[in-house]
């Protein structure tokens, strides 16, 4: 009984180096935070400029490398050209951030109590945890985030031949209403239901594991009584958090340009489709077009995950331990 007892105080233990939604001052979230996120996008939204511009560009911008398309950038537009519908992206994300990040912690928080009884590891536990909790968030936000994207998309490729000007995010709106109404708005919809939820639940699913993965190799979870300082539990969250961009990355990029194309292009003879997506960029780039932006979608993905987790343990109400009181 002893020895169980001590199995489950390092299992609990480690679960709570876990971003955990039981840890957070709730005002701190949704204000401290918001503020936080919404400078941490202002860092990354470069990377997603140049990395949709990528996507999209013929051939020959696609072929460069991403710092290539960024010195391009600066060159041509100047600075404001690496924040293209960053105002937008940025406004537009705080009632939606709130949205997603509440919906994950709860249902992750639900999850990992209601799996307790299954016979199962604690690796598995908080891989499933992280996974499920991944799938419903993003459900959730799609309805909300689709439109936005569409819009800074749309903000973020002009300038690129072929691509349609807009005066502001207001234009983009009343032009793609115009022509295509509601539905245009909601370009790219099913696919990104389809594939970003699972793309989301890879990432957190991999970042639990990889977590739990890194703590045991350092020796912690089996001895109750240790506990990791604050530097080295963000050390740890970060590379678990890169980890799991490295692995949702390659997996996720190739239906991601699909998506970004299919958002933004509009040399579509009908509907835009899915299928006339794939066909278009296989005709102009072959299967290596898939990949196109994926070295700045990469660094995106994995700064945002190290951010993500520093942000976090800047608004947590009390410090990790990895011992029970």
């Amino acid at each position: 009984m002893a020895v169980e007892a001590e199995a489950s105080a390092a299992d609990f233990a480690l679960s709570e180096t876990n971003i955990n939604w039981d840890r957070l001052d709730k005002t701190k979230f949704h204000v401290i935070g918001a503020v936080l996120f919404t400078f941490q996008s202002g860092l990354l939204h470069p990377t997603a400029v140049v990395k949709t511009r990528m996507q999209v560009a013929k051939a020959g911008l696609s072929h460069m490398h991403g710092i290539s398309v960024f010195k391009r950038i600066l060159r041509h537009d100047g600075f404001p050209g690496l924040y293209r519908g960053f105002a937008t992206s940025a406004i537009g994300s705080l009632p939606g951030r709130v949205l997603a990040l509440t919906s994950l912690e709860v249902s992750k928080d639900i999850m990992f109590k209601n799996t307790e009884g299954l016979n199962v590891s604690e690796a598995t536990r908080i891989a499933l945890s992280n996974g499920v909790a991944g799938l419903i968030s993003n459900i959730v936000s799609c309805v909300y985030f689709v439109p936005l994207d569409v819009i800074s998309q749309g903000l973020m490729v002009q300038g690129l031949p072929e691509m349609t000007t807009y005066n502001g995010p207001f234009d983009v709106i009343r032009k793609v209403m115009k022509k295509e109404g509601i539905r245009g708005l909601y370009r790219g919809f099913g696919i990104t239901v389809a594939t970003q939820s699972p793309a989301t639940a890879l990432w957190w699913g991999a970042y639990g594991a990889a977590q739990h993965v890194i703590w045991r190799s350092l020796g912690y979870g089996n001895d109750v009584e240790r506990k990791p300082s604050q530097l080295k539990l963000v050390i740890v969250q970060a590379t678990a958090g890169t980890l799991a961009s490295a692995c949702s990355s390659v997996i996720t990029t190739p239906i991601d340009t699909v998506k970004t194309r299919l958002q933004v292009m509009n040399e579509y003879v009908g509907r835009p489709s899915v299928m006339k997506t794939t066909r278009r960029l296989l005709e102009d780039d072959g299967w290596r077009g898939f990949y196109r932006g994926f070295g700045p979608r990469f660094l995106n993905m994995s700064l945002w995950g190290t951010s993500m987790i520093v942000t976090y343990e800047l608004i947590s109400e009390t410090p990790p331990a990895l011992n029970s009181p």
